[in-house]
């Protein structure tokens, strides 16, 4: 329980491979008096976790269902293909589809690509988790293209990854509530957008009206003076 002098923690979610670090570093220098509360939460669960309240904001993967929610796309990020180190895709620096059309591409339950076919040839059944891929991967069934945070989140010493050109990559974005854009939100999104600690913070305040001329006032004349 929090003490009435400190507010309740803002609690920022985020799914596998996104790294929010920098952005808590800078939240905890601007607002010492104002903890965040980090709350790892899977790709599948992201926007849902943010509309049953269990979070205030989110860093998820686009596309999602933004139904009732507001979406900042942040970045990008590169889409890598899997690999053992052994494989003759390893010796390029960069692959194309046409490279791998020949090889079984692992498509898991939680992939974050917009895609409903990968490259290549299609495996029986789907991997439930992208971690269930990878080791898929290790043990030579496949490959699997991801985003490549989730490459290195997943690193194995016997694997490796390659760019490929011409798929789909993933957006990381924040999203919150429509109806519920706080302070503590306002200031978030500041720091994820770069503003300095000297820029506006907090919620734009109201335009001030415009002023209105004053009246010139008309001097009176004197009484004239009797000769």
């Amino acid at each position: 329980m929090t003490s009435p002098d400190v507010p309740s923690p803002f609690r920022l979610g985020y799914v596998p491979g996104v790294t929010p670090g920098k952005w808590v570093r800078l939240w905890e220098e601007r607002s010492p008096g104002h903890p965040l509360e980090l709350v790892p939460v899977s790709a599948a669960e992201a926007a849902d976790l943010v509309r049953d309240g269990g979070v205030d904001a989110v860093l998820l993967r686009l596309p999602t269902d933004r139904t009732g929610l507001h979406a900042i796309p942040l970045y990008t990020e590169v889409s890598v293909v899997v690999v053992p180190k052994d494989h003759l895709v390893a010796a390029a620096d960069e692959v194309a589809p046409a490279d791998i059309a020949d090889e079984l591409v692992l498509h898991p339950v939680d992939d974050t690509l917009s895609w409903e076919v990968p490259p290549g040839l299609r495996a029986v059944e789907r991997p439930a988790t992208t971690g269930d891929a990878i080791e898929l991967v290790a043990a030579g069934v496949g490959l699997l293209v991801v985003p490549q945070s989730l490459a290195r989140l997943h690193h194995r010493r016997d694997l490796t990854y390659r760019t490929i050109s011409d798929v789909p990559q993933s957006q990381v974005a924040l999203s919150w509530l429509e109806e519920e854009t706080t302070d503590a939100i306002e200031e978030f999104i500041g720091i994820v957008r770069g503003r300095t600690v000297n820029s506006t913070r907090g919620r734009q305040p109201a335009p001030a009206q415009p002023k209105q001329p004053e009246k010139r006032r008309v001097p009176q004349r004197g009484k004239p003076r009797r000769r």
